[in-house]
């Protein structure tokens, strides 16, 4: 019952639910632009929470991956390009749907499974995200230390990609986390003279130019998306007795959304083809699928929005992103000094029961907004895109200035979109990167202070069981990820074998 005071008073004494509302609009247009995916759309957003209360700013952000989750089957409804990669699997049979004549209903269906999705992954991650948070209270520093390393290690097995790019993404996010003052001893590092990198690199000017810059470079090189006629569209939610055909494929879609969302490295992508398969398996009509089944549509959608409020449960109990968005998030919370883990329930639990309502707020919210949303969306769709990118170049440049009125921050996110450019070049994931930045103080600090503990002797890590435990299971992963790196390689080996062989 104090929770639900609490989250009370936050919706009625700040301005959470407007944030709410206006996130989950914000989250529809960059979701319905493709290319523009939810971590794009929360980085782009991110310089101008500066000055915002801290719940307020962060429930705007979590309402923007609410909302950017839906978003993105727009136009793989209704051009067949999926607006975020999480809903190419709806494009299977929403956009078949589509060409029936029947865009409409395949829009509702996305919009009310998404909704649903939401608030089932809502009370899960009401539900489980206090009780792990609790089990964390129990770490030390060599334990902190050693979660921060397997999570690492987990985002870096599982990304797309070999295992040494994962490494080397990783590295050079730990790196860049070191620049500034030392934590320990307040001296100066890797400054090279400049009194503007003594206080570190801010988060949001590497994910601001990892994430957008790097992805509006790549779409100014890219042929524009196709168009599609707004007069003749609207959206037409489910009756009654149509979702109780759907209700099963729902409840697949939510459940393995959940599963997902609080893996580390999974995401929306692997659970809506995952919960795409699982529905065709239990569907009571699986030849439909491929053909505009309204299931193949229900059950990719609300595994979407379920992993958009589940990947914030080991955010919050552990302070370890498990995506891009969710990494965006906790950046989000670090600069409005929140420390995401189990302490933020002891410290501040004003913001952790204001983000669940706010979370409550966004996904009751989507199902007004994403009707009134429909027309500036698909408006905005048929724009020219290099006058889109244009407006968006100009929206990060404006954000970012505004911070601290400082054009070094300008040449700074610059040079990350350049590096984020070269990263998709090369096929670089993003999260390793992300990810070593935004523990690399968690990492570092708690790997020395346990030296001092025992005069730089590093048996602590090995007589502490959690932090032994935690460092085995990321050697598993590691280990795990090199068998599989080296099967690969054979296999591709003999296959270019065979192909010379004929």
């Amino acid at each position: 019952m104090e929770g639900l005071h609490t989250a009370w008073n936050v919706l009625t004494g700040t301005p959470a639910i407007f944030a709410a509302f206006a996130g989950v609009a914000w989250g529809i247009i960059g979701g319905a632009l493709p290319g523009i995916s939810p971590s794009i759309a929360l980085a782009l957003l991110l310089p101008f929470t500066y000055g915002m209360d801290p719940t307020t700013a962060i429930i705007l952000l979590a309402a923007t991956y609410v909302g950017a989750e839906y978003g993105g089957s727009i136009p793989a409804i209704l051009i067949n390009t999926p607006g975020t990669n999480a809903a190419a699997a709806t494009v299977i049979d929403g956009y078949y749907m589509h060409r029936q004549g029947k865009g409409g209903e395949a829009l509702g269906i996305s919009l009310q499974s998404g909704v649903i999705g939401g608030l089932i992954g809502l009370i899960f991650l009401i539900v489980f995200t206090k009780p792990l948070a609790s089990v964390a209270l129990a770490f030390n520093f060599p334990a902190y230390f050693a979660l921060g390393i397997l999570g690492l290690s987990v985002i870096v097995s599982l990304s797309n990609g070999s295992l040494i790019k994962g490494l080397m993404a990783a590295t050079i996010g730990l790196m860049i986390a070191t620049i500034g003052t030392d934590p320990m001893s307040g001296v100066g590092r890797f400054t090279f003279g400049e009194p503007e990198l003594l206080t570190g690199i801010p988060y949001v000017l590497v994910m601001v130019g990892v994430f957008a810059i790097s992805e509006l470079m790549i779409q100014a090189s890219t042929p524009d998306w196709g168009k599609t006629d707004q007069k003749q569209t609207r959206i037409k939610l489910p009756s009654f007795k149509q979702w109780r055909k759907l209700w099963r494929a729902q409840g697949i879609g939510s459940g393995v959304g959940i599963f997902e969302g609080v893996m580390p490295g999974a995401g929306g992508s692997i659970a809506a083809f995952m919960s795409y398969n699982e529905a065709k398996r239990w569907s009571n009509e699986p030849e439909m699928f491929g053909k505009g089944s309204a299931e193949g549509i229900a059950a990719p959608e609300a595994a979407n929005n379920a992993v958009a409020c589940t990947a914030l449960v080991p955010v919050l109990s552990f302070g370890i992103p498990g995506s891009n968005s969710a990494a965006i998030l906790m950046g989000g919370m670090l600069i409005h000094g929140l420390t995401p883990g189990p302490m933020l329930f002891q410290k501040e639990p004003e913001f952790v029961y204001g983000l669940f309502a706010g979370l409550a707020v966004a996904n009751v919210a989507m199902l007004v907004i994403g009707i009134l949303m429909m027309a500036p969306a698909l408006w905005l769709v048929n724009r020219p895109k290099p006058y889109l990118m244009a407006v968006i170049f100009a929206l990060v440049f404006s954000g970012i200035f505004s911070i601290h009125n400082s054009t070094y921050d300008l040449y700074l996110v610059l040079i990350f979109g350049l590096m984020g450019y070269l990263m998709r070049t090369f096929g670089f994931p993003f999260l390793p990167l992300v990810l070593g930045l935004v523990l690399g103080y968690l990492i570092e600090s708690n790997y020395r202070r346990s030296l001092e503990l025992t005069a730089g002797d590093h048996i602590i890590f090995f007589k502490t069981p959690i932090a032994l435990g935690l460092l085995s299971a990321a050697a598993v992963f590691i280990f795990i990820s090199v068998v599989r790196d080296i099967l690969q390689a054979r296999k591709a080996t003999r296959k270019v074998a065979a192909g010379a062989a004929e």
